[in-house]
């Protein structure tokens, strides 16, 4: 009996060229991809959008050619471009999770694939530096609305651990620096 050991790698393609996005990120980033995915998901219980969590591809040039990339957060609400494991409409929030092989082009190509797509709400997020960068497209270009630290320490002069951040497209859903940095330490 002949055994096939089959490894699943992840990829994206940006401007026709692959980048392998192995291995796997620092555990770290996927506690707080779950914190922000579940507050986020139970605040959209009976609604037509969705969240997804690192298993949808976004093809951000659908009929052009097939360049696609995986956020590691996407709220979609258009259902009509989901198509098997991808989908090509406009999300209307994304989250990319920084990891030392990701970070550059997190701020850079992707950055700028998400403003060109009409994406109203991208979050750039570190879990090593505990850190949130809140992004709102304004006249066609993302403008850095909020920018965060994580200060848990109550007795520190600038202590944020309960400073509130909600979704521009969903004010009703909100959380807390500490709800989204929550376990990693």
């Amino acid at each position: 009996m002949r055994s096939v050991l089959s490894e699943h790698t992840k990829n994206e393609k940006i401007n026709s060229v692959i980048y392998d996005m192995s291995p796997s990120p620092d555990f770290r980033h996927d506690i707080v991809d779950g914190n922000i995915s579940r507050i986020i998901g139970n605040g959209l219980k009976n609604s037509l959008c969705l969240i997804f969590m690192e298993n949808l591809d976004y093809r951000y040039h659908s009929d052009i050619n097939d360049d696609y990339v995986c956020p590691d957060i996407m709220v979609i609400c258009d259902r009509k471009y989901l198509k098997g494991g991808s989908y090509s409409g406009t999300p209307k929030f994304i989250v990319e999770t920084l990891s030392p092989s990701t970070a550059k082009r997190d701020r850079s190509e992707k950055k700028d694939i998400y403003e060109n797509a009409g994406v109203e709400e991208y979050w750039i997020v570190s879990a090593q530096g505990k850190s949130v960068e809140i992004y709102y497209l304004v006249q066609g270009r993302y403008i850095l609305e909020q920018s965060y630290i994580l200060q848990d320490d109550e007795e520190e002069e600038h202590y944020n651990a309960e400073t509130l951040i909600s979704l521009r497209a969903f004010p009703h859903i909100k959380m807390t620096l500490r709800e989204i940095f929550a376990g990693i330490d």
